[in-house]
């Protein structure tokens, strides 16, 4: 028997790290550990003297709640895992693990367990929640059909990943029920602070959970650290990357944690804690190579507080549409040359290309992906990389991930789903031989920049094809109206790809390629 309530499946929260008995304590004190948290105010830009914007976001708990009608699973003062608990669940339920309850001073015994015990924990309350929503006559639903979400904040992720990759800490039932993982600025590399990850021996506040030696023990990535040194890998036996996806925060500035020390030390390129090229998922086939990047975007948001990405539209958006949207656009940039200026050509250059990507869908004001170089997240590639004929791994450049959704259309009437993508690649700082090269050079300048529009209609009924289109933005603003033709791969996802660039010098010239899927089908 199919679970007819696909894809609105029970939601368990996994909430992120507490340093302090105090905020562990807050952190039990909270029902909901902080998933419960709104904003009203958004940044339009990065500049700090600039007032706040406000954008009223009343936090993922209530929004699921309002457009979904998810609800909580309390019940006379108890939940779930209490002893007298007694009522029923529904499939569209939101569940909190509330792991710190036992290292708290208020419910626990004030000392803090192990990753690998919280994993466990995890492990038990899947398995309780499947038993209840199974046990709920409404829901019509067998055991072996019973599937979850985790939604994972920081650390919370690490727990996720410990119960998905450790087969010695979980179930393999707890595991096999869990069909989607989504993560909020997760170390999934690990913690730098002043570039040195945390050491072994920084047993206070358990700081030691974020060191990559440690981390590989209760990932089960031991082989693998040892070769690559990171520990960034999903092994796609232990759960396939494409039902993964990392919300990347990139906005130190308005992390105010410890007086602003954390994202002091944190340093540019980060949240003001986890640093952007740690906070991202790869998928590692049986064979322990590369298979596939999880899908990944990025937010201008802080690890937490007031510009927190949780509590932030932009973040619910990608949660959303990832848990029950209806199409998935993987982007990538295919470089096929670089052109010097004439004035270096021939010469011993190093030079650096940032590859900018801000994604908006049709009628919205905020972004599904936001790659900026004053923000450090932008892709990079260096001109060797990008002149290697024999490099052509380095060549192809994944950008991020956006999934669209018919319910979240502007016109309901319009059978299309559109968003805008702008790429940037900006004049790097030409080095010739070790030099910089000022002749020439103006701070900010673009090899390339515009903004390009897609539209899609995925079938309407089983064999209908897709159609599709797109205009680039300086040609024809707010349309697309020249026709994109794809192929189908052999998995019945289709590659659409779209040129850029201009046969001149300076230069840069390639293909956007987007592989599209239809999700949740």
């Amino acid at each position: 028997m199919a679970n007819a309530h696909a894809p609105f499946h029970p939601i368990i929260y996994v909430r992120g790290y507490a340093m302090t008995e105090r905020e562990q304590d807050e952190t039990t004190a909270d029902p909901f550990c902080g998933f419960n948290l709104g904003s009203t105010v958004y940044r339009a830009t990065a500049d700090k003297n600039q007032p706040a914007k406000k954008f009223v976001f009343e936090s993922p708990v209530l929004r699921l709640m309002s457009d979904y009608g998810y609800a909580d699973i309390y019940d006379n003062g108890l939940d779930i895992m209490d002893g007298e608990w007694e009522g029923r669940i529904s499939t569209r339920s939101i569940i909190i693990y509330r792991y710190y309850e036992q290292a708290s001073a208020l419910l626990g015994s004030s000392k803090t367990p192990d990753i690998s015990h919280f994993a466990r924990g995890l492990s038990e309350l899947i398995l309780r929640v499947r038993d209840l929503a199974c046990a709920n006559p409404d829901n019509q639903l067998a055991p072996e059909d019973f599937r979850c979400y985790l939604v994972a904040h920081s650390m919370g992720g690490l727990v996720c990943r410990a119960l998905l990759q450790n087969q010695s800490l979980s179930d393999g039932q707890a595991r096999a029920c869990v069909d989607k993982f989504f993560t909020y600025a997760t170390p999934h590399n690990g913690i730098d602070m002043a570039g040195i990850n945390v050491p072994q021996w920084l047993s206070a506040g358990d700081m030691n959970n974020f060191n990559r030696q440690n981390m590989a023990g209760y990932l089960k990535l031991e082989a693998l650290y040892a070769k690559t040194g990171r520990v960034d890998w999903l092994p796609e036996k232990a759960f396939a990357s494409e039902r993964v996806f990392c919300l990347i925060g990139t906005n130190r500035a308005d992390y105010g944690v410890a007086m602003g020390l954390s994202r002091s030390f944190a340093g540019h390129g980060s949240d003001g804690l986890v640093r952007i090229e740690n906070a991202s998922l790869w998928g590692v086939n049986a064979k322990g190579k590369l298979s596939a990047p999880c899908a990944t975007a990025y937010a201008y948001r802080s690890h937490s507080g007031y510009f927190g990405i949780v509590n932030s539209e932009e973040a619910y958006q990608n949660l959303t549409r990832f848990l029950f949207g209806d199409v998935r656009v993987d982007i990538w940039a295919d470089i096929d040359g670089v052109q010097l200026p004439p004035e270096i050509e021939g010469k011993t250059v190093n030079a650096l290309y940032q590859f900018e990507v801000l994604g908006s869908p049709r009628g919205k004001r905020w972004y599904l992906t936001r790659r900026m170089a004053e923000e450090d997240s932008v892709a990079c590639r260096s001109h060797q990389e990008l002149t290697d004929p024999t490099n052509k791994d380095a060549r192809s450049i994944y950008l991020s991930t956006v999934f669209l959704a018919n319910r979240a259309r502007v016109n309901p009437m319009r059978p299309s789903l559109a968003y805008g993508l702008t790429l940037g690649v900006r004049v790097p700082d030409y080095e010739v031989e070790r030099k910089f090269w000022a002749d020439g050079h103006y701070e900010g300048g673009y090899l390339f920049h515009d903004t390009v529009i897609v539209e899609m209609v995925p079938p309407q009924q089983p064999g209908e094809a897709w159609t599709a289109s797109f205009g680039w933005q300086s040609d024809n603003v707010g349309r697309a109206t020249t026709p994109l033709s794809y192929k189908t791969l052999k998995t019945g996802k289709q590659v659409m790809s779209i040129a850029f660039g201009a046969a001149r010098a300076p230069s840069i010239t390639g293909r956007l390629r987007f592989v599209v899927s239809a999700w949740n089908a």
